[in-house]
């Protein structure tokens, strides 16, 4: 059997020195609400927004097991604005399975918007990102997966090891259950060193310095007759969204 391995957290009080020195960084489950600023229930209600996730119909693999809503929005400081929807893309060369094509999936709810919870995680790693590059309008695209095992394994990065082509990449682990697998893993893009570990708290978060570091999740499986993984994955990039413009919906 595989060893697993925790996550290396760090306090709230060191984020910014060591995701600058070391280009990441990870909050534990524990430290989450402070870090936050808001309390385990308004964090509880706002995990109950992944039940009612669309399938992913983009999936080039033919897999079944990914579901996802997509939102955007620019966070300056301590204020959030929502952008008009737009699709989802990325170049090529950061993802070379589902690169170059434009995206369109459904948006957050706007209940889930407006939660507290919410709120916090878009104000705190834009409050990380202005720590690592200046402070700055940020452009944010926010991810909900879940990621389940209809399929026998679910992936939940099939595009393998990447950079996002952002500046910084926040995951946090919204929930898991009747799974193993999903190690995360995090390297050095311009050399070998690295770590791995598997978050199976609630609310444990990983940020990284996109220019930096490369990551993936290893696929999950189920422990029983079905299983699933959930993520919230925020991106945070300086001067503009990646892609199209702005799309009405």
């Amino acid at each position: 059997m595989t060893q697993q391995f925790s996550p290396p957290a760090i306090p709230v009080t060191q984020l910014d020195a060591h995701l600058t020195v070391s280009g990441f960084a990870i909050i534990d489950a524990e430290s989450a609400p402070t870090w936050l600023d808001v309390t385990p229930a308004a964090l509880g209600a706002f995990q109950s927004f992944w039940h009612d996730l669309p399938s992913d119909a983009y999936l080039k693999d033919g897999g079944n097991y990914r579901r996802r809503r997509h939102s955007c929005f620019v966070v300056t400081g301590g204020e959030v604005v929502q952008v008009p929807h737009r699709p989802h893309w990325q170049p090529v060369e950061y993802n070379a399975l589902h690169g170059g094509m434009e995206r369109l999936f459904e948006p957050m709810q706007a209940d889930a918007v407006a939660t507290p919870a919410f709120q916090a995680l878009l104000k705190a790693g834009a409050a990380a990102a202005d720590a690592l590059r200046g402070a700055q309008p940020w452009y944010v695209e926010a991810h909900q997966f879940r990621i389940d095992t209809s399929d026998g394994i679910g992936r939940p990065t099939p595009e393998g090891a990447h950079r996002d082509g952002v500046d910084l990449v926040m995951v946090a682990l919204v929930g898991r259950a009747g799974v193993k697998g999903g190690e995360s893993r995090v390297f050095e893009a311009n050399a070998p060193h690295g770590q791995r570990f598997t978050m199976m708290a609630p609310w444990t978060t990983l940020l990284l310095d996109d220019a930096r570091m490369i990551h993936e999740t290893t696929p999950i499986q189920p422990e029983g007759d079905m299983g699933w993984r959930d993520t919230l994955v925020l991106t945070f990039r300086a001067n503009a969204f990646q892609g199209a413009d702005a799309v009405s919906r």
